[in-house]
């Protein structure tokens, strides 16, 4: 499969319709932070309402999990309500000509067996990689334990309801369970997309739940005491901001559903999308202290250069969090829908009217703003060279996974062609990275 050139596509003056309104993010924003002050304060909440327990705030992973139950309910109840996405035709939902129950139930109880299969085969992948069951990856496997027998039986009414009024009700976990009872009409490009798409989600899924809790547990029990301290101030701020990046992020993995108008349409079909994703993290990541691309050996956070300059500590700060800033917001953009190496709609809103890769851009400004790799701690030439070199490589590879992830989608979306044909003409990063690039004499946008 390649991708359409861009230039087939003529820069209109506007961008397309959003796939997801600026509210659904905005209102599991709104929850997440009123729920993480309510942690921080509940102490005083139940000493002024004299309830039983500790009078200290809510830090533990349950509370991080409660938050992010509560602001996918949110976005859920914008989704249908205000926005009313179970009605789009995208879904692939006739509402209107519901099929009578149990006339197909055939037809379901393959799929309901294909999609336990994959389950299980994802469960089988968690219990052999050893990696899983150490660390904080050990939450995430508690919480799927947990939740797995009430899936497997909230599944059976989801799948016997969903099928009345699917317009096409052979997806790919049927085909997959087709394939697997030895059916001869199981297609298997539609169960390489099926599994393609788990792959993404079992593999993300557990990942960010187990990172919810430790950035929600240091958020809420930070001294208010410090906050004069401008970079302990700033770091609070780009922790906070990192939580509310995770909790969206993770409501984006877990709500991958049709009536929502939010399941994966295709997941990157392309090996290299996959490893310039995968390489950046664990257990594959080449980033982290001591891998390949660890670009801060000898190195010194930016408040060790800056310290005793108040001045340039507060503006090297509020630059710092701004970035971050840009990161969490390209992430609260996409609602529910937010996940690697899928496309589940084109999102023009938010800071995507600006660049079509504000995540990438921001986040690696702020690790060369943050880590400052031309200046070591340990004052060697040499070690000043091979930090910026390898941040400059980790830069790369985030250059690497924004045209992958370009080529997907160009090849699936004649919207998205549209949105990026826009983008490289009016949104004022992605035009003036272009300018530059074609000052120095590259082709850009191709």
């Amino acid at each position: 499969m390649s991708a359409p050139a861009v230039c087939a596509t003529p820069a209109p003056d506007h961008p397309p319709a959003s796939d997801v309104s600026a509210g659904v993010g905005l209102v599991g924003l709104a929850v997440l932070v009123l729920w993480i002050a309510l942690c921080r304060h509940w102490g005083w909440v139940v000493a002024v309402l004299d309830l039983p327990g500790p009078r200290a705030p809510l830090a533990g992973p349950f509370a991080a999990l409660a938050g992010l139950g509560l602001s996918a309910a949110a976005m859920m109840a914008w989704s249908l309500w205000v926005d009313g996405v179970h009605r789009r035709p995208s879904t692939g939902i006739d509402w209107a000509n519901p099929r009578p129950w149990g006339a197909h139930w055939h037809e379901s109880a393959i799929k309901l067996f294909g999609l336990w299969a994959t389950w299980g085969i994802i469960a089988l992948f968690y219990g052999l990689c050893r990696w899983y069951w150490q660390g904080p990856w050990l939450f995430a496997m508690q919480v799927m334990g947990v939740l797995a027998l009430p899936l497997a039986l909230v599944s059976v009414p989801y799948v016997l309801w969903l099928d009345r009024v699917l317009v096409q009700p052979r997806d790919g976990a049927w085909h997959f369970g087709a394939w697997l009872a030895g059916r001869r009409d199981a297609d298997v490009g539609a169960i390489l997309i099926h599994w393609r798409a788990w792959a993404v989600k079992g593999f993300f899924t557990a990942f960010m739940l187990s990172i919810v809790p430790g950035g929600f547990a240091h958020v809420v029990r930070f001294d208010w005491a410090q906050s004069g301290d401008p970079a302990a101030l700033a770091n609070w701020l780009i922790d906070l901001l990192f939580v509310v990046d995770v909790q969206i992020g993770t409501v984006g993995y877990v709500l991958t559903l049709r009536p929502l108008d939010a399941h994966i349409r295709s997941a990157n079909p392309y090996l290299d999308g996959w490893l310039a994703a995968l390489v950046c993290y664990p257990p594959f990541v080449l980033m982290s202290a001591g891998g390949p691309l660890d670009y801060q050996q000898g190195g010194m956070e930016w408040s060790g250069w800056i310290a005793g300059h108040p001045a340039l500590l507060w503006g090297w700060g509020a630059v710092l969090v701004c970035l971050t800033a840009c990161y969490a917001w390209a992430t609260v953009a996409f609602g529910v829908r937010f996940s690697n190496l899928t496309y589940r709609g084109v999102i023009t809103t938010g800071p995507y009217r600006w660049t079509r890769h504000p995540a990438y851009l921001a986040k690696n400004l702020f690790w060369w703003g943050a880590s400052l790799p031309m200046l070591p701690a340990t004052g060697l030439v040499s070690d000043a060279l091979r930090n910026t070199a390898i941040l400059a490589s980790v830069s790369a590879v985030y250059w690497w996974r924004a045209r992958t992830e370009e080529r997907h989608l160009l090849a699936q979306d004649a919207k998205y062609r549209e949105y990026h044909a826009w983008a490289g003409a009016h949104a004022p990063v992605t035009r003036g990275i272009g300018a530059v690039l074609r000052w120095l004499g590259f082709t850009a946008g191709r």
